[in-house]
């Protein structure tokens, strides 16, 4: 892997020499991205030539960054690096798909769309139980109906599983360092049993021994990024991506707490703590698919 990105790089560095096209920031910006880009390529796919830099590669690599949390416009720049150094390339083999063919939102307060359908979610269980991926079968349910961030499923050791199948809670250390505690469900306990038996002690249950986490991660986001096509329902326009499952559970919890009675402002607040952040503005993201998601009490 450290192989392939050194040769990468080097091919970079080739044209960057060479390059004297716009100002000294923008080059600067622009092989900061072909950095990120070619470490992407190298650990996910362990390309060997920019020759063969192909459209897939590019779908992926925009998953993994909408997964990452980068807005529209820090996507849209690194996308125009990426086509700014394949245009240096001397005989690329493959033209890059634009932003149109991307799925490229604007961010825009409440959000957008995110959620997976019943369908859906039924259809990439079955694309993971076909690949023999009961990891992923697992990890889809956490989020689904946990509402567990990527990067927290993954982070899941035998000492936080046999504690969560114990207490029928999983206690998780979210984005800044944000400590929450989330009921499980039988289903979601038995899952965690099962990898947990699997594992060995002080291990960490999704995570092969021989395996970085980030790699993990990013496995998982192509293997959504490559069965969406099988997955999505025909007539959606919702991007289909890992976070989108947390959209999800949120939307599921908030209609739930209204239909038990709380106000709309206390159902967001309910949501907000199960989800693992504070901020009103926030949740309403995670709301989109709902009209009252953004209405007060």
């Amino acid at each position: 892997m450290a192989n392939h990105y050194l040769n990468l790089m080097f091919q970079v560095d080739k044209l960057h020499r060479h390059n004297r096209q716009g100002s000294y920031k923008t080059r600067a910006r622009y092989y900061e991205a072909m950095q990120r880009f070619c470490r992407f390529l190298a650990e996910v796919y362990r390309l060997e030539r920019l020759a063969n830099i192909a459209p897939k590669h590019i779908y992926a690599y925009v998953t993994y960054l909408q997964e990452q949390g980068k807005s529209a416009s820090t996507i849209k720049t690194d996308l125009s690096a990426i086509r700014f150094f394949h245009d240096l390339i001397p005989n690329a083999r493959y033209e890059l798909p634009g932003n149109g063919d991307l799925s490229l939102q604007r961010r825009t307060f409440g959000g957008v769309d995110r959620t997976w359908s019943d369908a859906e979610f039924s259809r990439m269980l079955s694309c993971a139980a076909k690949a023999g991926r009961e990891d992923y079968i697992a990890i889809l349910h956490l989020a689904r109906f946990a509402g567990l961030r990527i990067h927290e499923c993954f982070r899941i050791d035998t000492a936080t599983a046999a504690k969560a199948v114990k207490e029928k809670a999983i206690t998780i250390k979210g984005k800044g360092g944000l400590i929450r505690t989330v009921p499980l469900s039988e289903r979601l306990v038995n899952y965690l049993q099962f990898h947990l038996e699997q594992t060995r002690r002080g291990h960490k249950l999704f995570v092969p021994d021989a395996q970085q986490t980030h790699e993990a991660i990013k496995e998982l986001q192509v293997f959504i990024w490559l069965n969406r096509s099988l997955a999505q329902d025909e007539d959606s326009t919702r991007p289909m991506t890992f976070h989108g499952l947390r959209h999800t559970c949120a939307a599921e919890k908030y209609q739930g707490f209204v239909n038990a009675g709380k106000t709309p402002y206390e159902a967001r607040k309910a949501v907000s703590k199960l989800l693992g952040h504070g901020r009103d503005d926030v949740t309403n993201i995670y709301l989109a698919s709902l009209k009252g998601g953004e209405e007060d009490a």
